[in-house]
């Protein structure tokens, strides 16, 4: 019989103070010559108020990496959650600091940890959800007595307008009349930004404190039907397959800013909410025998305020409807922090005391990489 897990402990860390919508271009500089001309309509759409970047507004410069966000999250778990010599870190994040030795690695390097298992996920919003499934897994099965779970984001390392400097020359020297970023890639750039969250998970839950019972993960990909749709490192080519950055010259690299982030919104507008709500829903209901009646809070991680009523759209298909006043979200005030937005969101929650023993928490994770979605029940003990 497997062991019970549950979330003891939680935590976030936000760098910097929030960036107002008005101030982002500042801060990630202007890419090209002239303000971008996708930023409002962008921003109008996802009703994102706030957000923030590990950017140091008056110089530019990056005040943490990656893994140095995900440090201070583990450290803001207190120092009942110190892990101990055999204990699991197990860190997901959709864009590392470097492509190896692995992200846990390095986190485990920041916090001079001692010897650790030490697992990274990757993927994109995902990433965090599956790394919190390997430490349930492993405590679950009793091969580890506790562990710690990460999700992580550090979006404007690569969001910089620096970034796109080398593409931008480029298209001027091709003289083309208005050499700006694709819209694929300037989309994203009002979308994204950083942060950090992190879970203990034990086999017991700790007195006096709110803990989240893990009832269930399940992860559907989709991928052996749909072609890519959020990408790095990679150009789309027109059949719908990538070529990878490892097959392309330095100068294809840098004139195309193929070490960006680029999303096909055609096919995402087409296909994220019967991929991610309609499809794997009621698969979940079939399977772990659920009612819209039993969940109290429903915690989506949808990217863009536009999305909101589609969302429940899919779920009116699905036959399994929670009413928007069960919904909670932080985006307005959190930004799209990727694979660390359901951290982040349960955290607030937890913190917000809104939550009662006994109430079933609902969490939704969508991926738009090739099409994937993961669902979560947790209760409060």
């Amino acid at each position: 019989m497997a062991t019970p897990v549950y979330i003891t402990r939680s935590a976030a860390f936000m760098p910097g103070a929030p960036v107002p919508n008005d101030q982002m271009e500042s801060v990630l500089g202007q890419a090209g010559d002239r303000p971008s001309r996708a930023r409002r309509m962008v921003l109008r759409s996802n009703k994102i108020e706030s957000r923030h970047y590990a950017i140091d507004p008056a110089t530019g410069e990056a005040t943490h990496n990656n893994a140095q966000l995900t440090a201070e999250a583990i450290r803001a778990l207190g120092p009942e959650a110190k892990l101990r010599v055999g204990d699991l870190l197990v860190c997901g994040t959709s864009m590392p600091d470097q492509i190896f030795p692995n992200h846990a690695s390095m986190v485990q390097g920041e916090l001079k940890l001692p010897a650790v298992e030490a697992v990274a996920t990757s993927g994109v919003c995902l990433s965090g959800v599956t790394a919190l499934k390997y430490g349930y897994a492993s405590v679950a099965s009793g091969m580890q007595s506790r562990a710690i779970a990460t999700g992580s984001e550090n979006a404007s390392a690569i969001l910089a307008a620096r970034n796109f400097t080398a593409e931008l020359e480029s298209r001027v020297a091709e003289m083309e009349d208005n050499p700006e970023i694709a819209f694929e890639k300037d989309f994203l750039r009002w979308m994204l930004s950083d942060g950090a969250g992190a879970m203990l998970l034990e086999s017991a839950p700790r007195e006096g404190a709110i803990n989240l019972k893990i009832e269930w993960i399940d992860i559907f990909s989709y991928s052996g039907e749909m072609e890519s749709c959020m990408y790095c490192g990679a150009v789309k080519q027109e059949d719908g397959s990538l070529r990878g950055w490892s097959g392309m010259t330095q100068d294809e690299r840098a004139n195309d800013s193929v070490m960006s982030v680029k999303q096909d919104v055609k096919l995402l507008n087409a296909n994220i909410i019967h991929y991610t709500v309609e499809k794997p829903l009621p698969e979940v209901v079939s399977k772990r025998g659920i009612t819209p009646d039993e969940i109290d809070w429903f915690i989506p991680h949808y990217s863009s305020d536009y999305f909101r009523t589609r969302v429940m759209d899919g779920m009116e298909k699905a036959g399994f409807v929670v009413p928007y006043e069960r919904w909670f979200t932080n985006l307005s005030h959190k930004g799209n922090t990727g694979s660390a937005s359901i951290y982040i969101m349960l955290d607030e929650l937890i913190r917000s005391g809104k939550l009662e023993s006994g109430q079933k928490l609902l969490c939704w994770i969508p991926e738009s990489g090739r099409f994937s979605a993961g669902f979560m029940l947790l209760s409060v003990v």
